[in-house]
């Protein structure tokens, strides 16, 4: 069972991380202690690591505080991603923690960093079509499928809410439904160049984010692009919640 000193020798690299960081390393170190029944930690386990053990610590005593401090603010952003919870109500209260469900699926950096991923997307952020499908794929680093997915997302509203068959897909559909002219889709109070504008818009994210995934491995492997094509994806789903109501009238 690897110590906290053991995955972070150097105190002066565990002062300088970032919370988040540190965290990994927390919470990697307590989903080790689960294999040998060791479940519950608290923020003093690790001081008494570092610093208190009658042999001796691993760091010495000058870095004490500012440690402590920065193993503070980790333990903090765990318990405010809930990655660590009461173990129970009797040692809950007095600072035990063990990791949640989430947190024990994290057992090391690989998979910390892609949940560290995840919290770049927040769900909260996302069209309701996207909900937790497309959000968990990303989370899982699956990014080529959820993408995908969030663009047939917009595909199947705007065929939806335009009242075409099934039989109408891709950048035809996106055409057929924003045509400038008699695109169901369409406000045709808005300036012609907006409404061709719109029409390019629908057609090319369609045509580039969506079709070529249909047909190829495209290899999305990069989190903040896979970031992008989601968000533009749910805008694109709430211009078309504002433009179904054109095609009733």
């Amino acid at each position: 069972m690897a110590g906290l000193a053991d995955l972070i020798p150097d105190p002066d690299v565990l002062i300088a991380m970032d919370p988040e960081h540190l965290a990994g390393f927390l919470l990697q170190e307590m989903n080790s202690r689960l294999k040998h029944r060791q479940r519950m930690a608290t923020l003093g386990d690790w001081m008494y690591e570092l610093f208190d053990r009658p042999a001796g610590g691993a760091y010495p005593s000058e870095y004490r505080d500012a440690a402590f401090r920065a193993i503070a603010e980790a333990w903090s952003w765990l318990e405010a991603q809930g990655l660590i919870v009461w173990p129970d109500q009797a040692n809950g209260p007095s600072g035990f923690r063990v990791p949640s469900r989430r947190g024990e699926k994290l057992v090391d950096q690989n998979t910390f960093t892609r949940f560290l991923k995840g919290t770049e997307l927040p769900e909260r952020f996302l069209h309701p079509d996207l909900g937790q499908r497309v959000w968990l794929l990303f989370l899982n680093g699956d990014f080529d499928t959820a993408v995908f997915h969030a663009f047939k997302k917009v595909e199947v509203a705007v065929r939806n809410a335009a009242g075409l068959p099934d039989t109408e897909y891709g950048t035809p559909l996106m055409r057929q439904a924003f045509d400038p002219e008699k695109g169901k889709l369409t406000d045709t109070s808005a300036p012609k160049a907006e409404r061709e504008a719109l029409a390019h818009l629908f057609a090319g994210a369609i045509g580039y984010y969506k079709n070529p995934q249909s047909h190829r491995d495209v290899g999305v492997t990069d989190a903040a692009e896979a970031r992008e094509m989601i968000m533009l994806a749910s805008h694109l789903l709430r211009i078309v919640d504002s433009r179904a109501p054109l095609s009733k009238e």
